[in-house]
């Protein structure tokens, strides 16, 4: 019953799912512009050196062949890549417009057996990263310009990316990445334009990502993305887009990053914070194919100078606890092991649970086994509170006698009933919590495992009997209907789990025959472990297989301990002759018992007042 109860916490977490507004793109193309008449060519010469400060003209308007490169020339696609990442960068604004992760395949690549590298963002215009700049008296975005890549001899080898806007001034974006790393390092500089950055005391940002489905459940991959930042004193926050569609956040911050259930993008400020920061999202309901549409503005500090430079760091990769925890600016935290009311379990998972299950993958490759040796350890971890639990329950037994003998003597009178109950146990030893408080310093196993199997990259795609992912349902049949609460699939391992919960239910109840519970709730509480499996069929159905797994080993290794804890080690004889022995004894009260009975007495001489 107890068991149950505390599973039935589990009902106030909700994880959220996000609903952004959409902002529609600014990018403006620059056309060519006619040859003016041969008056207007005898200026040319003129019209080059004044290229530089040539004012920039709205969409409608056109630009002569000897304006600066940066305001002419086709786009074209560069790459820089490494052995875990390829970036395929624009000329046109000079920014990342697809992002492949070598390592890592989408869910239906994955099933059907395609050697494809997974794309974690893709399109031009919807994903971009561009910078508002000061020129000449006007304020142009970055993808205005068309950037000249500096030549190089591998993708693997920096980028150095060029706008010349004339008279010597420019704007340069650097891009390198280092082996085996997500993290790429980047860098804006602003040359020759001491006069323009000596106007402004900011830089705006502004940064597009469209998150690509990769997931088996995009309903779940909907639930998980958010967005997260630091601010500069250090403080992580986050938001579920449901919850918060839009935001601003006026303090200075360190980073911004949008993560779906796997992944995430996250930008970061390498010596000095930016500014402000805020996002705009929306869920495009009618687009399977994406998990979120998000818009993020940023605001970098200018100081005039002719020489500008801000460095900055750009992640594209995978939620690896330690991977994110190894660049030292908290991103791990955007991995949620535990939050609100739960929030403490996120430690029981940080210092145990993830490093045990990283110890035992690093030698043993199949995921499901680790899952079964990682419930046999903690099984045996907490064999001790079985036993206490189990051993307060056998005391319960043996006293059952002298309980049904105090209740034919004092009938319906609870108080009464209640403090010659007390009385009872103290002179037997018992303690009448002996049973819950074990069970109660379990929960919090219980709980880690709730919130460490959805979120474990480890399980992403990881094979085991008849599941073909753990990190998602096992659904061994597909209904072709929805059934209301439940679902439209049938997830074996959560029916496994549901029955389990049962044969545990009916153990226990045999265990704790004849210790009937009292007053109004006393019905709801007999029937409670026998409801809340039902309940959690439903609940369950749609998490990951590797939680509903591990659940079902934990019930039915609990059941065998139970089994061998009362067949071999509880010997109720022995047990009833203790108690006999402490009744012969001067019982010492507890103060927590003296407190206990005076109130009862107090509750007991009320009743009799208000009879009279």
């Amino acid at each position: 019953m107890d068991r149950n109860s505390i599973i039935g916490f589990l009902l106030l977490v909700g994880l959220a799912v996000g609903y952004i507004f959409y902002s529609q793109n600014e990018a403006e193309k620059y056309n060519q512009i006619k040859t003016e008449a041969a008056a207007k060519e005898q200026k040319a010469k003129a019209q080059s050196n004044a290229a530089a400060t040539a004012v920039i003209q709205d969409t409608s308007s056109v630009v002569d062949s000897t304006l600066p490169a940066a305001f002419r020339g086709s786009e074209q696609i560069v790459k820089i890549a490494n052995n875990v990442i390829t970036l395929d960068i624009t000329t046109k604004g000079a920014y990342p417009v697809a992002a492949s992760l070598l390592e890592y395949k989408t869910y239906n690549d994955y099933v059907g057996k395609k050697d494809t590298a997974m794309k974690l963002f893709s399109g031009n215009g919807d994903n971009k990263l561009v910078f508002k700049i000061p020129v000449d008296g006007k304020e142009i975005w970055s993808d205005e310009l068309n950037f000249t890549p500096q030549a190089r001899t591998a993708d693997s080898l920096p980028l150095v990316m060029v706008a010349q806007v004339g008279q010597g001034k420019s704007v340069i974006l650097t891009y390198s990445l280092s082996d085996n790393n997500y993290m790429m390092d980047a860098s804006l500089k602003i040359v020759g334009m001491n006069e323009e950055l000596g106007k402004i005391s900011t830089i705006p940002v502004q940064w597009a990502t469209k998150a690509m489905r990769t997931e088996k459940d995009l309903a779940s991959e909907r639930r998980n993305a958010q967005v997260h930042y630091r601010l500069g004193d250090g403080e992580h926050d986050y938001f579920t887009f449901s919850n918060k569609p839009q935001r601003t956040i006026e303090d200075p911050l360190q980073w911004m990053g949008v993560k779906t259930h796997f992944f995430n993008s996250t930008i970061i400020a390498k010596t000095k914070n930016f500014t402000n920061g805020s996002y705009d999202s929306q869920e495009p309901k009618e687009d399977t194919t994406l998990v979120v549409k998000n818009i993020s503005k940023l605001g970098i500090p200018v100081t005039a100078s002719n020489d500008f430079s801000f460095d900055f760091n750009w992640y594209i990769g995978p939620n690896d606890y330690n991977i994110l925890k190894s660049y030292k600016v908290d991103m791990e935290e955007m991995i949620q092991f535990g939050f609100g009311l739960f929030a403490f379990v996120k430690y029981i998972v940080k210092w145990l649970i993830l490093p045990l299950f990283t110890m035992l993958n690093g030698f043993i490759p199949s995921v499901g086994i680790v899952i079964i040796l990682m419930t046999l350890i903690i099984r045996i971890f907490l064999s001790f509170l079985t036993y206490k639990s189990q051993l307060s329950a056998a005391k319960m037994r043996v006293l059952k006698p002298q309980i049904d003998t105090l209740k034919e003597k004092h009938g319906h009178d609870q108080q009464a009933m209640g403090m010659e109950q007390m009385k009872l146990y103290r002179s037997a030893g018992v303690n009448p919590l002996g049973g819950c408080l074990p069970l109660l310093f379990q929960m919090p196993f219980l709980l880690s495992m709730y919130y460490f199997f959805p979120s474990a990259l480890n399980l992403r795609q990881a094979r085991f009997l008849w599941a073909e992912d753990l990190s998602t349902f096992d659904n061994i049949l597909n209904l072709g209907f929805s059934i209301p609460f439940y679902g439209n699939h049938v997830s074996l391992f959560t029916l496994l789990m549901t029955v389990s919960s049962l044969l545990l239910a009916i153990y226990s109840k045999q265990m704790t025959a004849g210790q009937e519970m009292s007053g109004p709730n006393a019905q709801v509480l007999k029937w409670m472990p026998f409801v809340m499996p039902v309940m959690f069929l439903g609940w369950f159905n749609n998490f990951a297989a590797g939680l509903t797994f591990y659940y079902f080993l934990s019930n039915m290794l609990s059941l065998a301990q139970q089994f061998i804890i009362q067949k071999f080690f509880i010997n109720e004889e022995k047990i009833l002759s203790k108690i006999k022995e402490n009744q012969n004894k001067p019982a010492a009260t507890s103060k927590w018992q003296q407190r206990l009975e005076e109130i009862q007495k107090q509750q007991q001489n009320r009743g009799k007042n208000a009879g009279k």
